[in-house]
């Protein structure tokens, strides 16, 4: 049995409940967030037309210690077109998380985060930063296969619907005393759910997503932790005028080219990330090139008394880092061969050791 899987069977499908088509309630609340290590998060990042970059992330918990009840949190990042950098993180009490099952409607202590597989609305405020959003997809809602990748004997399990690929975003933020900035741009948002802690069972992923004229694409190249081999799982998206046109995994290789550490979080970075996709005359080049770290966090920061200095007893090291730069997209050949460059906003999420991940 495959040491990681993603779930493609009919069986898988039916066992779900789930469709081809993608329906309101998976992107609802799909697990008890009372139970020891079931964990979910919404997620949504922005580009906006003024220059800021805006991500906002509602928890059930945090998803580096999962083993505990509800407890629920918001983080808002917000890069500002002056330079600056705000990351913000607001712990609630488990009395004020609400959120239903037929749809997205998640509350905390007043913060909201709703919609319905094309209009959504985000309102949250965390230590002086307060956000507005109204985010409308132009790129159909999708998931690779079921959606769930398995581990081992196929009962741990991390899921995730990206519920809008593309959207148009109006956004008003302020920080602080300052006046409200009101602006436009393009936006993200996709759902995450699983029963079994990242840090056990993923060494690290890249994430990825973005728009080149009139493609959409969105990417993840995932390596699964010792126990499961190291194994690695690719997603692969890309839509042309909000219709998928490749999604078949099987048909994508990635590499990655540049590789150094990063001084703060003694990570292996790789300045360039592609991804090729080929089926028949269908063919697809994107490549990610990273000019600038925007983001760089421990995960042991996030954690207080015990469990914080269990972590460093256990010498837990888990890193987030994101990252900008360009994105190419290489699509057909020959007299129909199209090259299209644009900004992208992408993601190393690294759980594991490094230097003990020796795939991809």
């Amino acid at each position: 049995m495959p040491g990681v899987l993603l779930g493609t069977t009919p069986g898988e499908y039916e066992r779900l409940g789930l469709g081809t088509t993608i329906e309101q309630f998976e992107d609802g609340i799909r697990t008890d967030p009372s139970l020891r290590g079931h964990y979910e998060w919404w997620y949504f990042d922005a580009h906006l037309d003024n220059g800021a970059k805006l991500v906002v992330v509602f928890y059930t918990k945090s998803f580096a210690t999962p083993n505990t009840g509800l407890q629920p949190l918001i983080s808002i990042d917000l890069d500002l077109p002056d330079g600056r950098s705000l990351h913000k993180f607001g712990v609630y009490d488990p009395t004020d998380f609400s959120a239903l099952t037929e749809g997205c409607d998640v509350r905390i202590a007043g913060h909201r985060f709703t919609g319905d597989l094309h209009e959504y609305t985000i309102t949250a405020d965390v230590d002086g930063i307060a956000v507005d959003v109204s985010l409308t997809g132009r790129t159909e809602p999708w998931r690779p296969g079921t959606g769930h990748i398995h581990f081992g004997d196929r009962s741990r399990f991390f899921a995730w619907l990206p519920s809008v690929p593309h959207g148009a975003v109006t956004a008003t933020y302020r920080v602080d005393d300052d006046e409200p900035v009101s602006t436009t741009g393009s936006g993200y948002h996709d759902h995450n759910w699983g029963n079994v802690s990242p840090l056990s069972v993923i060494n690290n992923w890249y994430w990825g997503r973005g728009r080149v004229g009139p493609y959409t694409f969105i990417t993840s190249y995932i390596v699964s932790e010792k126990e499961y081999g190291y194994e690695p799982v690719t997603l692969f998206m890309l839509a042309r005028d909000g219709k998928v046109v490749a999604d078949d995994a099987r048909l994508v290789e990635f590499a990655r080219s540049g590789l150094a550490t990063d001084e703060d979080t003694g990570k292996p970075v790789a300045d360039r990330l592609s991804y090729a996709y080929r089926s028949g005359d269908k063919q697809f080049a994107l490549t990610y090139r990273r000019e600038e770290t925007i983001l760089r966090s421990h995960f042991i920061d996030a954690l207080t008394g015990v469990r914080k200095l269990a972590a460093r007893l256990l010498r837990f090291d888990g890193s987030y880092l994101r990252f900008t730069g360009t994105v190419s997209l290489d699509a057909g050949s020959g007299d129909a061969a199209e090259h299209l460059e644009g900004p992208a906003l992408w993601e190393l999420m690294y759980f594991g050791r490094h230097g003990h991940e020796t795939r991809g």
